[in-house]
């Protein structure tokens, strides 16, 4: 639960006066399987992509505090504003207390009963607790950094608002007073007392007849919306200590899933900061292997079944249509190699803004122990492989057997090609799961011992490589000094040498961290916050290794600060003095490495 007291506004002063931007772990998400929202604490939209999350924006604010375009709902003059999440749900409650009364907001991206509805659904319903709160609403329309000039139409049967090729429609209940409109915004205002209700919604599309539907139904289905989430939790198995948290994650997650295809994001924005004011500002609203293998293992840690399969069946998908490629789009395409540079000033003057990611011309090695891990764990849980997709994974193995020699960019997708040791021990590990899945008989076996004999090639060049008597421990290339926080997953990964593996973890531990949290290398201190995955990584590995006591304390900390900060949507990373969110989100990897380190310390079966 996020409260905060925010600052008296004049009635008569736009809520774009607002001093500033947003923090981020102000906002929380919304989502319907296509798209998210992000919506403020101050009752903001400021991030929405219509109809799908790789979509432009037709909300950007984040990006372009003092220009971009936003959907309030906003009490007017000083209130103090408290949130949270229904209980296994992602509707969102705010409630806003004013000198006059208290009030409080319902939020939902609208499914209905039978799944994700035909149009993009955004429905708000402002509840009378106390009191009288009037409330001031504008729906600003964004310009796509000044590409595209939206415009309203009205005919016999509606006004609707056209951005782009989107089209859309603002509905609203009787009790909501539109006091202007015009080709750049609608305005108007609410006032609610104790036990009354009304509701304001977007309804959209893009090229398509669009669906006028009725307040009331709108309204209607952000219950129904609830239901569909509490009926998909009650399916989690999950039942350790940490459940809360591990829901919360799993529900970030499911919003990332674009059901249209089975692919899954590894964020639902572009360009958020890794640290404010530099240029470490990336697209994320791709589908990365890395990514999705390891939202496929939580998925399936969790028995989200469904979603795991889904998710599995598009990598493999994917794998025999393209080969294995760091990253593709959600629909399954391959990305464009140049990223495209938007005008936008970025969230705190962070420039710049981009549009998709270099990572779609590079190799990453760690791709190959990323979807073995994925089918061997499937596999675990008593599921079977088709044969098209055994032949698959028997020619990855191959090619990982082939290439594992060559340097790559590394997990850290870095411009410089070298021989990282975790790009080495992820082939390591994608060879170790091929030969278990061929011995089971679940792959091909016609190349099992050149697998074999690949595997312990590289077991031994990391060993007689990679080790530094000086740091005692992996280092991250041969020859160096530097620590890379990544290495922490060779634990979950089962490389051998324990002794190598705990010295290492304790090297990475007490030279990466700051605070509560990790950086992800040695030399990214200036410029990026800590990456919370790696501080996750590093307690699953303490559990892993014994140590599950000292993990359980670092876990309640770690948990119990971020849930000061927020409503358990994670960033990419934290700022570890301020404990300020950068990067962006909601962050997949973030939620995914929560989870397995949660279910690990509770002792779940992997």
């Amino acid at each position: 639960m996020l409260t905060r007291e925010m600052p008296a506004q004049d009635p008569d002063v736009a809520v774009s006066s607002r001093p500033g931007a947003l923090p981020l772990e102000s906002y929380a998400a919304l989502g319907d399987g296509r798209s998210v929202a992000l919506v403020g604490l101050d009752g903001s939209i400021d991030w929405w992509c219509v109809p799908n999350m790789n979509s432009a924006p037709m909300l950007d604010r984040v990006l372009d505090e003092a220009r971009g375009g936003y959907f309030s709902l906003t009490p007017l003059g000083p209130y103090t504003a408290t949130r949270a999440y229904r209980p296994d749900s992602n509707v969102l409650e705010t409630v806003f207390e004013t000198p006059a009364g208290r009030a409080r907001l319902v939020e939902a991206l609208n499914s209905g009963s039978g799944g994700r509805l035909p149009w993009c659904e955004l429905a708000r319903r402002v509840e009378g607790l106390e009191g009288d709160v009037t409330f001031e609403m504008r729906l600003v329309f964004g310009t796509h950094a000044d590409t595209i000039c939206p415009f309203l139409f009205t005919n016999a049967n509606a006004t609707t608002f056209h951005a782009g090729s989107v089209i859309g429609l603002l509905r609203t209940s009787d009790g909501v007073h539109i006091e202007e409109e015009d080709d750049g915004e609608i305005r108007g205002r609410v006032t609610v007392s104790a036990g009354a209700r009304e509701v304001v919604a977007i309804l959209a599309g893009e090229d398509e007849p669009l669906v006028v539907d009725s307040p009331e139904r709108i309204d209607a289905r952000i219950d129904v919306t609830d239901e569909e989430w509490r009926q998909w939790c009650a399916g989690i198995e999950f039942q350790g200590s940490y459940r809360p948290a591990v829901m919360r994650s799993a529900l970030a997650l499911k919003l990332l899933l674009y059901s249209p295809t089975g692919a899954i994001a590894a964020a639902a924005t572009t360009s958020l900061p890794e640290g404010i004011g530099g240029n470490k500002n990336y697209d994320y609203r791709y589908a990365w292997v890395r990514d999705a293998s390891y939202t496929i293992k939580a998925f399936l840690r969790i028995g989200a079944m469904a979603e795991a399969k889904g998710a599995f069946t598009w990598l493999i998908k994917r794998l025999a249509e393209h080969g294995a490629l760091v990253c593709y789009t959600l629909e399954g395409g391959k990305l464009d190699k140049e990223e495209v540079v938007i005008d936008l000033p970025g969230y705190r003057d962070s420039r710049p803004v981009r549009r998709g990611n270099q990572a779609a011309g590079q190799h990453q090695h760690g791709i190959y122990g990323d979807i073995f891990e994925t089918a061997a764990r499937f596999v675990a849980g008593g599921h079977v492989l088709d044969p098209n997709s055994a032949s698959v994974l028997a020619g990855v193995a191959d090619r990982c057997a082939e290439t594992w020699r060559q340097p790559d960019s590394g997990i850290w997708e870095l411009s410089e090609r070298r021989h990282y040791t975790m790009s080495k021990i992820s082939a390591w590990q994608a060879l170790a799961r091929a030969v278990e899945l061929a011995d089971g008989g679940h792959i091909p076996a016609t190349c099992r011992e050149r697998w074999a004999r690949s595997r312990d090639r590289i077991a031994q060049w990391v060993d007689a490589n990679c080790w530094s008597e000086r740091q005692q421990a992996y280092v991250m290339v041969p020859g160096g000094d530097e620590l890379d926080a990544s290495l922490a997953l060779a634990v979950r990964f089962g490389f051998d040498g324990r002794d190598r593996l705990e010295k290492t973890l304790r090297a990475l531990d007490g030279k990466l961290r700051s605070g509560l949290f990790h950086y992800r290398y040695h030399g990214v201190e200036n410029d990026e916050g800590c990456f919370l995955a790696c501080t996750f990584w590093i307690i699953e590995g303490l559990a892993l290794l014994g140590h599950r006591d000292e993990a359980r304390l670092r876990l309640d900390e770690v948990l119990a600060a971020l849930g000061e900060r927020g409503t358990g949507i994670l960033a990419e990373m934290v700022d570890p003095a301020t404990l300020a969110y950068l990067g962006n989100m909601p962050q997949g990897l973030s939620h995914l490495a929560l989870i397995q380190a949660a279910a690990t310390v509770d002792g779940c079966e992997l």
